[in-house]
This record gives C-alpha cells, sequence and structure tokens, in this order.
C-alpha cells in the first residue's frame, strides 16, 4: 500500500483504514501528519493498521522539505558545537535550515518529539549518540524521512546509516603515549557506561596496557559522564591518596579538565606530578592550562558526512557506504611528561 500523492487509488485504501480504524479520514490525516490533537488509543491503533497495510508516503518529503533535524541532548557541550558546525556546513549551502531537538535520557527523543516530527516533516533527521528503537525507525521509514546516526549509541540494526570514529585505536594511541613516556600505573575515566563509545575507548585502554604487560586496576577505572563533574568525582577517588597513578587517560576533554581542577586542589602538578590526556580534540583542550594532550576525534566531519548521507537518502539516491568509521590521532600538547619521583617503585624510563 501506497500513497500516491492523493490519487483515486491512495483515497480508497485510506478509507479502508479509516473504516477498520473506526476514525474518519481527517483522523487519518492527522496520524499521517503528526497532529497532536488525536486520541494516543486512538493514534496507536491507526498507527498499527498503516503498518500492517505497509504504508509508505512517497516523495512528499525530500521534494518539499527545507529543514534538517538535529536530535542531540546537549549543544552548550563543546562537542555538540562541533556537530551542529558540520551539519551547518552541509545544509545551508542547499538552502537548508537546521531544526534542533533535544533528546531525553540516554540521548534519546523525548517521547512526544516522534508526532512532531511527523508534523515538521523534515527532509532527514539526524540522531546524535541515539540507539533510535524499532517503532521510531518504522514511522520514519514509512513516512519516507531517511535518517542516520551520529556516534552511535549502541550497535544498529542492519541497514542503518551511521557515521562514528574509530574509539578503540583512540584510547589504545593515547594510552599507548603515557607507557611510551613511561607510566606504568594509568587509570582510566570512561563516558556514559550505556554508551559504546565508552567502552570502544575503555577496550583500547585496556590493549595497550595488556600488550605492554602493565596490570590494569580494578579501582583504577572509573565511568563518568562526559562532563567536568564526572572527570572531578572520579580524579577525586583515584588522587584522593598518596597510593595513586602517574597518568589518567580520561574519556573525553571535559573530564580530562575535571581531572586537572582536581589535581590543582590537592598541589599537584600537570604534567610533572600527574600526566592527563583527554579525548576529542575540542577547543577547550587548547584553552586549557597547560594546553591538553587529548585524542583528536573528527567531530566536525562526522557530522557533514551523516548530513550528506542523509540528503542523499532525501532526494531517492543510494550510498555506497551507509556505515563510516573516521579515523582518529593523538595531539601532544603539554599536559603529559614522563613520570617523575613515582611514589609506587616504578621503574621509570623515556622513550
Amino acid at each position: 500500500m501506497s500513497d500516491d500523492d492523493g490519487g483515486r487509488g491512495s483515497r480508497t485504501t485510506l478509507a479502508m483504514v479509516a473504516g477498520e480504524a473506526g476514525v474518519s479520514l481527517s483522523t487519518i490525516s492527522k496520524v499521517l501528519n503528526g497532529h497532536a490533537d488525536v486520541a494516543a488509543g486512538t493514534r496507536q491503533r491507526v498507527e498499527l493498521l498503516l503498518d500492517a497495510h505497509d504504508y509508505r508516503r512517497r516523495g512528499t518529503v525530500a521534494k518539499g522539505s527545507t529543514l534538517l533535524e538535529l536530535v542531540f541532548s546537549d549543544l552548550a557541550n563543546p562537542w555538540g558545537a562541533e556537530i551542529l558546525t558540520g551539519v551547518q556546513g552541509v545544509a545551508h549551502p542547499e538552502g537548508m535550515s537546521v531544526v534542533l531537538s533535544p533528546s531525553g535520557e540516554h540521548h534519546a527523543p523525548t517521547p512526544d518529539w516522534l508526532s512532531g516530527v511527523l508534523r515538521r516533516r523534515p527532509a532527514g533527521v539526524l540522531l546524535v549518540s541515539t540507539d533510535p528503537s524499532g517503532q521510531m525507525r518504522e514511522r520514519l521509514t514509512s513516512r519516507s524521512i531517511p535518517y542516520a546516526v551520529i556516534d552511535p549509541a549502541g550497535e544498529l540494526p542492519p541497514g542503518v546509516a551511521s557515521v562514528g570514529s574509530t574509539n578503540w585505536a583512540g584510547g589504545f594511541a593515547a594510552t599507548r603515549h603515557l607507557i611510551e613516556l613511561g607510566h606504568t600505573r594509568i587509570a582510566a575515566i570512561s563516558g556514559h557506561a550505556h554508551m559504546l563509545c565508552s567502552w570502544a575507548r575503555l577496550d583500547g585502554f585496556r590493549s595497550a596496557m595488556g600488550s605492554a604487560g602493565l596490570r590494569v586496576r580494578d579501582d583504577e577505572v572509573h565511568m563518568g559522564d562526559f562532563l567536568v563533574s564526572g572527570g572531578r568525582v572520579a580524579a577525586a577517588r583515584l588522587l584522593g591518596t598518596d597510593d595513586r597513578p602517574t597518568a589518567i587517560f580520561a574519556g573525553n576533554d571535559l573530564q580530562a579538565l575535571g581531572v586537572i581542577e582536581v589535581a590543582a586542589e590537592l598541589g599537584l602538578r600537570v604534567p610533572e606530578d600527574l600526566s592527563v590526556v583527554g579525548y576529542d580534540d575540542t577547543n577547550v583542550a587548547v584553552w586549557a592550562r597547560p594546553r591538553l594532550t587529548t585524542v583528536h576525534q573528527p567531530i566536525r566531519l562526522m557530522a557533514a558526512e551523516a548530513a550528506r548521507i542523509v540528503l542523499r537518502l532525501a532526494a531517492g539516491e543510494s550510498t555506497e557506504r551507509p556505515r563510516l568509521e573516521l579515523a582518529t590521532h593523538l595531539v601532544v600538547r603539554d599536559s603529559t611528561a614522563p613520570p617523575h619521583g613515582a611514589h609506587d617503585g616504578a621503574v621509570m624510563r623515556s622513550r
């Protein structure tokens, strides 16, 4: 079953759906266009029938919309500013505007978002660090609204377009840098436990430690929240005793700043007493004092590539590479150095 731009067959079919659902054609139209003034039970009944009839709206979104919707949890974060810049760099030359929608808990869109996006009918949707539910995927697909995920929170089903980065390699490079400086007691503060990138970076850390024959202590690995506050909480636990690591790999730049703040409050100098590596290479890495050694993640390019994929899909084109992983690399600045005066008896070396 498909909508053929108001042709006779489609009106008859929609009339049949209206009859089965026990509602008027205007109610069917409201559901299709995401209007809010439809009772939840009625909306669900109509949606189930549309799915059962394999309803597809053809061609209307890509041809008529000049909106690209970006769903993200925290645009105040420097990471978010990079995402927005990347999307705008693709959308604006195409004469399109970017609509921002907040996401809720665990980076999932708020419950009323789906009906709202159906009302707005954007050319496409970009979901940041989101694991889209089956219902969300079905509703967007049934309305011919293409979508892609930037930095997926989890494993995505086949066919879902996404753009991420080499998180494992980034975690490995950060840790390997500290090992080559001579550190043997290295702690790690990763990000949200529900996000795939947090575990990938932590796996890279563990692999680098293991390949160097170094022990990873359970009490020196913490999950955080990708905020300065998360870095502070973990750093207070790691640095609050004399038996402390000489280096910390933080899962992002903001958590690294939290570590540096706590170190300063405890009278520890960075990098003389403690080396710190961040992740992302946002503007704060350069503004920090000392300037932050960090893993460069091509955030702006990730967002731009995802926007290009969505616009190609909206234009009815296929994409040869619906899933991309862009390379990361280490940027060495001033927050790392060989360990001095190690307090745990470790053999110090410098390469």
